[in-house]
């Protein structure tokens, strides 16, 4: 990067003496003051890379540099007050130097430092005041040192600090409940992977806050197969925590405290068969307080600690610190008893509030996390009432009813309707099978009163006489082609074959 901020101004100054220059008009005071290799690019200062022992003499004249790169360069110390001309500075690279100790007032001067990289050098001890006047420091990188030991309070003036990375070095311990003199209530990232520790409290671990549990990456360390430790960092894993989900694999321990017995953690759970559960459990993290509510609901959250807390502060699941009197687009109350209050919930609130307590009676920071759900309310459906329908269909028919038994008819229409609908009856014609019946009454010879008698002896009466076969008791007619309808004489009548001697002894034949 630093060779290429080089050639950039190498070419801007070829492009100048290319172009017509007015002898009246002098050089910019930055150009000159510039130290010599570097590159001075508007707020940006680059010495890197040019294997610098010490810091350049004429550092103090770039007094407008918001970011100084003194990076891989070969610096074995730094000068106290060497920062004080740079009032403006933000971020400051010194990694990949050859830096053994930081000493005290190096920084005392760098009151808006948000950046500070110290990352791969030769660093061994961090002591109390090596990091004195950084109260604005954000970000602090002291990866791939020689670091061994931590002082008790070596943080204790970096309140605004976020992100602290201390991986690849040689920490055998580690203050989790003090965080040497580091609050809790902005750290968001604390890396201590790649390291030594071989004891870690439990209970400091549970006592994290839930934002701090998901940015603590431990992995890369002889830890002990120890079961509270193991049941831990499993749940963890179950609540789906970063720092453990994404190197569950990179965690190890030693089942017989020797480097050689190195099992990981989620992979060879045979070494914990004969943990206790109940024992494994004591003592460990709370679980969280689960709550659900309705979008535009009312939400109030008590921090409730084991004593009186002289200050209260809570985190929003977006990771935002909520203080009196609250969040900043006013959807969150702090109250003045550090109870939070969400008086119309929206689906952005889910998540996991978590609440800071501290006091002179507490022996440590105390947290508690409320898991917040929220739900959209499901209308119900409206129940089917049949009073209502059962009601109305006895009035529409008590009317009905009504109408039928006392309204009387229109008199126009009645008349209309009556002589619309009247018609003229004709006599009507009979059949030519009624006539023929009457004509077989009156052509029979034999009286009326004597029929019951003739049919017993089968004789003189053709009708009561049926066919055995095919007949099935029905007179058989003999059409003939020309038959008229409306003449019926022409009409022959046939009995069965075994009747036709009784009609021809009778005589009895229409033409």
């Amino acid at each position: 990067m630093g060779w290429l901020m080089r050639l950039g101004a190498l070419l801007c100054a070829l492009r100048g003496g290319l172009g017509s220059v007015d002898p009246e008009v002098s050089v910019p005071s930055a150009s000159r003051t510039c130290p010599q290799e570097c590159v001075c690019a508007a707020d940006l200062l680059s010495c890197a890379g040019l294997g610098l022992q010490d810091v350049p003499a004429t550092l103090p004249a770039a007094a407008a540099a918001a970011e100084l790169d003194l990076s891989h360069n070969a610096l074995q110390r730094l000068h106290p007050g060497w920062l004080t001309p740079l009032s403006r500075l933000r971020a400051l690279h010194l990694g990949h130097n050859e830096l053994k100790a930081l000493g005290r007032g190096v920084f005392s001067n760098a009151s808006g430092l948000r950046l500070l990289d110290l990352s791969s050098n030769r660093l061994r001890v961090l002591g109390r005041h090596d990091l004195d006047g950084l109260a604005a420091l954000e970000r602090l990188f002291l990866f791939d040192n020689r670091l061994a030991h931590l002082d008790q309070d070596a943080f204790q003036g970096l309140s605004a600090l976020h992100r602290l990375y201390l991986g690849c070095n040689e920490l055998a311990s580690f203050s989790f409940d003090h965080l040497h003199g580091l609050g809790v209530t902005h750290l968001r990232a604390l890396d201590l992977s790649s390291n030594r520790l071989g004891r870690i409290p439990v209970t400091d671990l549970a006592a994290l806050p839930a934002f701090l549990k998901n940015g603590l990456y431990l992995h890369n360390n002889p830890l002990p197969c120890d079961c509270r430790l193991y049941h831990l960092l499993q749940r963890w894993r179950q609540r789906g925590l970063s720092a453990v989900t994404d190197f569950a694999r990179e965690y190890i321990c030693l089942a017989f405290k020797v480097p050689t017995s190195r099992v990981r953690f989620f992979e060879h759970s045979r070494v914990f068969e004969n943990c206790s559960e109940t024992l494994a459990r004591a003592s460990l993290e709370q679980p969280e307080g689960q709550l659900h509510v309705q979008v535009g609901g009312s939400l109030r959250l008590h921090c409730n600690t084991s004593a009186p807390a002289m200050h209260v502060a809570w985190v929003s699941p977006q990771e935002e610190l909520l203080v009196a009197p609250g969040s900043r687009n006013g959807s969150i109350v702090v109250l003045a008893d550090g109870s939070l209050a969400i008086r119309n919930v929206q689906p952005w609130h889910q998540g996991v509030f978590v609440c800071l307590a501290t006091g002179p009676r507490l022996h440590h920071n105390e947290t508690h996390e409320y898991n917040v759900s929220v739900h959209f309310p499901h209308p119900e459906p409206e129940a089917f009432n049949t009073s209502y329908t059962t009601l109305l269909g006895c009035a529409v028919g008590l009317v009905l009813v009504l109408l039928y038994l006392f309204a009387p008819p229109c008199p126009g229409c009645h008349r209309y309707c009556h002589r619309t609908c009247r018609c003229r009856r004709w006599p009507r014609a009979s059949s030519p099978l009624q006539e023929l019946s009457a004509q077989s009454s009156v052509l029979s010879t034999t009286p009326p009163e004597a029929l019951s008698r003739k049919a017993s002896v089968h004789k003189h009466v053709v009708f009561l006489e049926p066919g055995r076969r095919g007949l099935n008791g029905r007179v058989q007619l003999a059409v003939a082609e020309n038959f008229d309808l409306y003449n019926p004489m022409g009409l022959r009548l046939k009995a069965g074959s075994e009747s036709t001697s009784s009609t021809v002894s009778e005589g009895l034949v229409i033409t």
